[in-house]
């Protein structure tokens, strides 16, 4: 007797909607950034499997759990009761916290690339309420706020495919192997959570990246010679 699925199922079906937005194969073009991680290896700042560990591990706490994390939170919770006026505060924050034009390109071009594939399986949201220029995070809210995934699992998932990617770059470019790779991952997995903890916690005035690091390989990898990656 044929049943109703996303009745019986909801949480079944939200896992997998989350699984299927974090995951490698999702074509927005993520894998074509490295976010300034090119130019810590060619600047010599990150040079092996620990020191790519401590870097991952900053940008988490003095980034993602200050800005993306916290700011998705209080995106996917706009688009929860459809405010456009919040969901266009939220998406010009992002958009002013990227301190150099590669980092704006590419939360610019993953959200419209987002937009394009979520408009491609007649998935976005009533007209009016998508802001203009829409980020990778505030698009990546709607979809999740769409099927149905929590708000943690939301930040996770972001987080997730964050590590994965820079996990990517690395085995590409420093060169890190896959068994190392997965020696990150397991490492740095509690650091995941902790991440997303800090960010449910964060009030409005205690948010924005603390991370010159960052911003300065970013800067440098836009005359850097010789790269594989767009930042």
């Amino acid at each position: 007797m044929p049943t109703d699925i996303a009745a019986d199922h909801p949480d079944d079906l939200a896992l997998l909607g989350l699984l299927q937005l974090v995951s490698p194969a999702l074509p927005i073009g993520a894998f074509a950034w490295s976010q300034g991680l090119e130019s810590a290896f060619e600047l010599g700042w990150v040079n092996n499997e620990s020191q790519l560990g401590q870097w991952l591990d900053g940008v988490l706490d003095d980034g993602l759990s200050r800005c993306e994390l916290p700011a998705l939170l209080r995106l996917q919770t706009a688009w929860q009761h459809q405010g456009a006026d919040e969901l266009a505060h939220w998406n010009d924050w992002l958009h002013a916290s990227r301190e150099t034009a590669e980092l704006s390109d590419e939360d610019t071009r993953l959200g419209t690339a987002l937009v394009r594939l979520l408009n491609s399986l007649d998935l976005l949201p009533a007209p009016g309420l998508m802001p203009e220029d829409p980020g990778y995070a505030t698009v990546f809210a709607w979809a999740a706020h769409q099927r149905g995934v929590p708000v943690r699992r939301t930040l996770l998932g972001f987080a997730w495919a964050w590590l994965e990617n820079q996990l990517a770059v690395a085995c590409k470019a420093l060169p890190l192997g896959h068994t190392a790779a997965q020696r990150l991952t397991e490492q740095l997995r509690p650091a995941l959570v902790r991440a997303v903890d800090a960010a449910m916690e964060r009030t409005d005035d205690e948010l924005g990246p603390i991370l010159p690091g960052l911003a300065l390989a970013s800067a440098q990898h836009e005359t850097q010679y010789s790269r594989l990656f767009r930042s």
